[in-house]
């Protein structure tokens, strides 16, 4: 056959054809990726070997494949969903006449003879019923609860423990004395959450983003998401970094190289039918009282110094509830919290730190906070967009530098040039760290419609820059911001119920407990206080977070003795 070549050559030549034909296939496969943006780029775990690299077997998203994950990210993975599981209705579709009602609803105070004092439990039973007045049967309403004693501005949330039969019992940590006032809200039906849920899996596009292509006098906009249907030539943005997906539709005249902007295009009608739209209704069956079938108030009795002493040593570090206001304070359980009430003690907290806070409007909220109270701090103008950022601020005589930056898509501002899109993990790989940089950071509402698998991916790479960046500068400070409630209508409870905070917000400290950074809770303390719900919370809520943050950047415990005696002299005033 090829009388001039020995068998050697023969041979050598078929191996040198089969490595071209599989160096084109490998090339293939990659274009592939590149261009149809068709699979998750899942950075390795740096403590995993490629050999236990696995695919969790599970329900595809957004039209690309299912992401690849470690044993252990797979294991944690599936402890998060357990985590943040609901139960459901039996039935698939319910009556709304045998949905939950909260006007037939009622609780009771179990306890209400006994003599309460501070540091006591205090248990409330509710009942829930439908709106022919039937006991409901089965579980799954989500509640929120609180105590608080108005004339004293105090507040603390409770623990809702679910019976899974239409009955709820709720814990409560008396930790003020005088007269305390139970209060219970039904936030959504059971079988509202149902809905939710659905939504969440099946249509994670009901929020949409748009990105704007130019180039000289032609410009197109096109629909941009992590989940984009159909079949349409799309340009594929995923971060090279993180591996983070994030695709547009591709502009018809221009190349996906001219993008500039990113933008909320806005939200999906039309999504709920008449029947399950009745389940979202204001003053009917969202965030609705539910009323006490008897005494709602219990009297507590202060605590002598003895009893104090022995409840300070009971506290443990995962104690509910986190804290408590009180005369409008807030007062951690297990963090001496300094209240900055002049700008003269954050300067003198700040002096010589670099600050940075990255993530949504509530932690830019704090970078306003600091600039309007503090004096010294001069906002410079970046030319950045309004609420959009990045931003700085500057005290030049005690050496203090403020930035904020939002964090990347999905991200629901206006207009973001596409230079400015950058992910949190990314700009802490930037950072060099050391004892005086601080920095806080906050990320979920705008995940609120996503399944939770694209949450978990985007704390994953962020955790990851955390660990790095600890390792590599452990003096740096470093706080999670904690979800918020809001304001809720039948619209926004579609897109950013608080029932989507509180599961995000529950993915978010299980994912960064254990790793060294410090949590301002601002769930609790947005829920305890007795303010109107907002998810940009008034100027008193945002001081009493920032007190907690400042109280981390510059500790209390070389004055602890002193503030624990000026502590147990207050309390001695209530004998």
């Amino acid at each position: 056959m090829w009388p001039n070549f020995s068998k050697i050559q023969i041979l050598c030549l078929i191996l040198a054809v089969l490595a071209i034909l599989a160096l084109l296939h490998n090339f293939y496969e990659l274009e592939n990726l590149n261009e149809a943006g068709l699979k998750w780029l899942v950075e390795d775990d740096d403590q995993q070997p490629s050999l236990q690299m696995t695919k969790i077997p599970r329900k595809l998203y957004c039209g690309y494949e299912r992401q690849v994950l470690s044993k252990r990210e797979q294991g944690e993975e599936e402890s998060l969903f357990a985590a943040v599981q609901w139960p459901k209705p039996p039935e698939d579709k319910t009556p709304f006449v045998r949905s939950t009602d909260p006007s037939h609803s009622n609780f009771v105070i179990l306890n209400t003879r006994t003599h309460f004092k501070v540091g006591d439990q205090l248990e409330v039973l509710v009942h829930m019923k439908d709106y022919e007045g039937k006991p409901k049967r089965y579980g799954g309403d989500y509640l929120q609860t609180r105590i608080h004693s108005a004339h004293l501005k105090a507040g603390a949330t409770g623990r809702v423990v679910d019976y899974q039969n239409g009955s709820y019992r709720v814990f409560f940590t008396l930790l003020w004395p005088g007269e305390v006032t139970v209060s219970v809200a039904l936030v959504h039906p059971s079988e509202g959450i149902q809905v939710l849920q659905r939504l969440r899996e099946e249509r994670p596009d009901r929020v949409y983003f748009k990105s704007l292509f130019k180039s000289g006098r032609i410009s197109e906009a096109t629909v941009c998401n992590v989940c984009l249907p159909g079949d349409m030539p799309v340009c594929n943005f995923t971060d090279l970094y993180t591996g983070e997906p994030w695709f547009c539709y591709k502009p018809r005249k221009l190349s996906c190289a001219t993008r500039i902007s990113h933008y909320k295009g806005g939200y999906q009608k039309g999504l709920l039918t008449s029947e399950e739209s009745r389940l979202f209704q204001s003053d009917v069956n969202i965030k609705v009282p539910i009323s006490s079938s008897g005494p709602d108030t219990v009297l507590v009795r202060p605590l002598r110094h003895a009893e104090m002493d022995n409840l300070e040593r009971s506290q443990s570090p995962d104690v509910f509830p986190s804290g408590y206001y009180y005369e409008d304070e807030w007062r951690a359980r297990t963090q001496w919290i300094r209240h900055f009430n002049k700008s003269s003690d954050i300067t003198e907290c700040l002096q010589g730190k670099l600050i940075h806070l990255f993530g949504d409007s509530t932690i830019r909220q704090w970078f306003e906070y600091l600039t309007t109270f503090v004096p010294d701090l001069v906002e410079l103008n970046l030319g950045s967009p309004k609420n959009v950022g990045p931003f700085m601020a500057v005290d030049s005589v005690h050496n203090i530098l403020l930035n904020f930056r939002c964090h990347g898509p999905p991200i629901r501002f206006s207009t973001v040039f596409s230079s400015e899109l950058h992910y949190i993990a990314n700009e802490l790989n930037r950072i060099v760290g050391g004892r005086n940089t601080v920095i806080a950071i906050t990320i979920w509402s705008h995940f609120s419609t996503f399944p939770v698998e694209v949450y978990i991916r985007r704390l994953r790479n962020i955790r990851k820059s955390i660990v790095r960046l600890l390792d590599r500068s452990p003096k740096t400070r470093i706080v999670i911001k904690t979800a918020n409630v809001q304001e809720l209508g039948p619209e926004v409870s579609l897109f950013n119920s608080d029932w989507y905070s509180y599961q995000l917000d529950t993915i978010m400290r299980k994912m960064f407990s254990g790793i060294g950074v410090h949590f301002v809770d601002a769930w609790e303390m947005s829920l305890a206080h007795h303010l109107p719900h907002k998810l940009h919370p008034e100027d008193v809520i945002v001081k009493n977070q920032l007190d907690a943050f400042l109280s981390f950047v510059c500790p209390v415990e070389t004055h602890y003795s002193l503030v624990k005696g000026i502590h147990n002299q207050l309390w001695s005033l209530f004998l």
